[in-house]
């Protein structure tokens, strides 16, 4: 009986062995790491949009056709210099009434104010000293010449004589030109002065008013500026950077923002050849006709610079680009009810309403034609 124990003890002991060195074995062994394939999220899109119902806003493809290269300027319309005229007085005084005033349509030789003058009140009394001087020397040269065919009068008495009546006839003539000079009238003495229109058009400056008193025309400013508006300037900056795009004889197209929508053509007449150092830009003078008037002087305006060459570019209408943080934008049709916001560069925008892509866009593309609108629906889907 002892015996069989101590058998069955130590098959249990070498069992329990058995299993001690079978963990050991285990812990040894290398443990055998899993692979495990990482999980791919696909973000979505931000810039592609789901609108219901789409079919409510139109859509617009992208043309491509030939387009001239343009540049965008700020002007303002100015008169013409060489159709613009001072109007002095050629002396001093006073104004008594004034006839015209600024704004006013004049024609040449209508009067514009009249004012006293000492100038002419001296003019007048040299004219009329001048006179009486003549009149002796005639009287004295005939009673020489009486006298002298008698042989009571010596030749050069004779000649003293026509030199006196010379000389009188010449401070007279000089007597009566200075009072034409100054605006009076020989044959009507008076010492007021008539200040007319020299010239016909527009009186577009105006320094006098009733009762000022006018000084010499070395130290006061003009009197009135007329100024022939038929034809007008509209003058703008053009940075340094963009000067080679513009040339002499180049066609131009006038905005002014007092009729918008309505354009005017012109051509650049010159190109200063000066920079204004503060700006880095020259003047560029374009000239138009303005028989119908409605071109003032003053006038801001937007110049439209047209290139003689052209190359092809996309178009679409102008309504379907989104301006936005100094980008631009447009929304492309995709699929469904899928459109992608898409930027692009964009250039000028055309007298027909459409605007120029410069990038950013292929042909045939489809577009939202009312960007903004469309904008608005997104963002109150996004809020919702």
């Amino acid at each position: 009986m002892k015996t069989g124990t101590f058998a069955l003890l130590g098959v249990a002991a070498l069992a329990v062995l058995c299993a001690g060195l079978t963990g050991c074995s285990h812990e040894a062994a290398p443990a055998q790491t899993a692979t495990v394939s990482p999980a791919v999220e696909t973000m979505p899109d931000r810039n592609v949009v789901t609108m219901p119902n789409p079919e409510r806003f139109a859509l617009s493809p992208a043309v491509e056709r030939r387009e001239s290269d343009q540049l965008v300027a700020n002007g303002v319309v100015a008169a013409d210099v060489s159709r613009s005229h001072a109007v002095n007085a050629l002396s001093s005084g006073r104004v008594v009434e004034i006839k015209a005033r600024l704004g006013d349509d004049v024609q040449k030789g209508q009067l514009l104010l009249t004012m006293t003058s000492p100038d002419m009140s001296g003019a007048f009394s040299d004219y009329r000293k001048a006179q009486a001087d003549a009149t002796l020397a005639k009287a004295q040269l005939d009673r020489t010449q009486l006298l002298y065919g008698r042989g009571a009068m010596a030749q050069k008495d004779l000649e003293v004589a026509q030199d006196t009546y010379n000389k009188a006839n010449v401070d007279t003539q000089t007597a009566e030109e200075r009072i034409g000079i100054l605006g009076g009238d020989p044959k009507r003495v008076s010492p007021l002065i008539e200040i007319v229109a020299p010239v016909s058009g527009t009186i577009v400056e105006q320094n006098v008013t009733s009762a000022d008193g006018v000084k010499s025309p070395d130290n006061s400013p003009n009197l009135f500026t007329i100024a022939d508006l038929s034809n007008v300037w509209v003058v703008c900056d053009v940075f340094e950077n963009d000067l080679a795009r513009v040339h002499l004889g180049d066609p131009a197209e006038i905005e002014l923002n007092a009729y918008p929508g309505k354009r005017l053509s012109g051509r650049v007449a010159n190109i200063s050849k000066l920079l204004d150092p503060a700006t880095r830009s020259a003047k560029v003078r374009i000239e138009l006709s303005n028989e119908s008037g409605i071109l003032r002087p003053n006038m801001f305006a937007t110049v439209h610079f047209v290139s003689q060459g052209a190359e092809a570019r996309m178009v679409i209408p102008s309504g379907a680009v989104l301006r936005l943080q100094d980008r631009d934008w447009v929304f492309v049709k995709l699929s469904g009810q899928q459109f992608r916001k898409t930027e692009v560069q964009a250039g000028p925008v055309d007298a027909d309403k459409t605007e120029q892509i410069l990038s950013g866009l292929r042909a045939g593309e489809q577009v939202v034609s009312d960007a903004l609108m469309f904008d608005r629906e997104v963002q109150k889907g996004s809020e919702q």
